[in-house]
């Protein structure tokens, strides 16, 4: 085999592999609800629908116990095990990674579960830096994903 032969087989090599690796994060993103779409269409979110931190704002100076209020726009809040259509409940999580469309929610210290429907809680972390990420999910805990999805950092003192 010539070096010609092997310089271009080698490149053939790594314009594949790097077509698989943008081929996987696109289908990564697409389960997150990357650009307004997902994999599963009943859990796209229209363009007015929004989940949000009403308080504490980004980057916000918090004390070690402090109220996280929260907001829902474009679907309604019912409690856990309600599965009637674009409704759903708030899931607060505490420096945790995102959770992808579709998986269920865990319930843990860090995973907070509002199948009530609550809107407000009451939080106490340590101080230090924190990542509070609020999911919106469906009545059986199933993540709406990344659209239904907003994080914000806080600075406990």
């Amino acid at each position: 085999m010539s070096s010609y032969t092997a310089g271009l087989s080698i490149k053939h090599l790594f314009i594949y592999a790097s077509t698989s690796v943008l081929l996987i994060a696109s289908t990564d993103a697409l389960s997150y609800g990357g650009g307004g779409y997902t994999a599963n269409p009943a859990y796209a979110a229209e363009p007015d629908q929004a989940v949000y931190f009403i308080e504490p704002k980004n980057n916000a100076t918090v004390d070690q116990e402090f109220t996280v209020k929260m907001g829902i726009r474009g679907m309604a809040i019912k409690p856990a095990g309600d599965m009637t259509p674009n409704t759903g409940h708030h899931h607060l999580l505490v420096n945790e990674s995102p959770i992808r469309t579709n998986e269920v929610i865990p319930n843990s210290p860090t995973h907070l579960h509002f199948g009530k429907g609550q809107t407000e809680t009451t939080l106490t972390l340590p101080p230090g830096k924190h990542r509070l990420t609020l999911q919106f999910a469906d009545g059986a805990h199933q993540s709406y994903g990344f659209v239904m999805r907003q994080s914000i950092t806080v600075h406990v003192k």
